[in-house]
């Protein structure tokens, strides 16, 4: 069984954000492709089942859990397809619950993938668990349905937040009225320079401390700061170690895309019977 794992949202070897991607004419029993997750150890392993050339079924694997979504591994798994599986230059991932992605790749090698946005509200409570985890002052909280958006007043704030994991994993035994999923964290701050805006984010309840860039937080993100810097087009940058360029555009009210360019690190042969 033939594994790829790519770095996304880069154009440099060991930047970005590194998926595993695995293409399959029929699933794998659920067990096994959580198994491989855990040995990949990755921030998530996608599984892409082809339905036609230019159709295809994706899920996500965290080392934990399955995922409902993810960016990253969406934007590996659609530079694996351009470059082996399909001489289309658009194709449409089926997801579970959040519908149809198109995915469109530029002459450059640049994906541009169509996502639903998820927009995030502003909250006046929020746990004790979210604020004993942090360290820097919160300027706003925002909620969507994946994870905790606290607005920082800097962007040197958001670099130097040292965050306690260990507190932040408790918020996964939270229950809110908006959903009752576990809640991810992310902070942000408007950009400098040639940002927009600058974030990181922690997702320790699924296995992931900082994870390196993350796609589908941004379907959150940057529908805020677009309303609050009044332009639709927006560069985002996530600021982890490994770091990630992420080229977004408000299509309409509930449709959000987000560009960036991918690396192929490895292929490599499973030796699983």
């Amino acid at each position: 069984m033939k594994m790829y794992q790519v770095d996304a949202f880069t154009q440099t070897l060991f930047k970005g954000n590194p998926a595993a991607v695995i293409v399959l004419d029929t699933w794998l029993d659920d067990d096994l492709m959580q198994n491989i997750a855990m040995e990949n150890n990755l921030s998530e392993t996608a599984f892409v089942k082809k339905l036609d050339d230019t159709n295809y079924e994706i899920r996500w694997f965290a080392p934990i859990d399955e995922v409902d979504f993810c960016g990253h591994a969406t934007l590996a798994s659609a530079f694996v397809l351009f470059k082996d599986y399909t001489a289309a230059k658009t194709i449409q991932f089926h997801v579970r619950k959040l519908g149809i992605f198109v995915v469109n790749q530029d002459d450059d090698g640049k994906i541009k993938m169509n996502f639903p946005i998820r927009r995030a509200a502003l909250v006046s409570e929020y746990p004790q668990e979210l604020r004993d985890g942090l360290t820097k002052p919160f300027k706003a909280v925002y909620r969507n349905t994946q994870a905790f958006i606290v607005e920082y007043e800097t962007v040197q704030d958001v670099l130097d937040e040292q965050p306690d994991l260990e507190k932040l994993k408790q918020l996964g035994k939270v229950r809110t009225a908006i959903t009752a999923s576990q809640p991810d964290v992310a902070i942000t701050a408007r950009g400098e320079g040639q940002f927009d805006c600058v974030s990181r984010y922690f997702a320790p309840a699924v296995g992931i401390g900082e994870d390196p860039v993350t796609g589908s937080i941004h379907t959150g993100i940057v529908p805020l700061w677009a309303e609050k810097l009044n332009q639709k087009q927006l560069v985002a940058y996530q600021a982890s170690a490994r770091g990630g360029i992420l080229d977004c555009v408000i299509e309409s009210e509930d449709r959000i895309e987000i560009s960036g360019y991918a690396r192929l690190y490895m292929q490599a042969e499973l030796l699983i019977n």
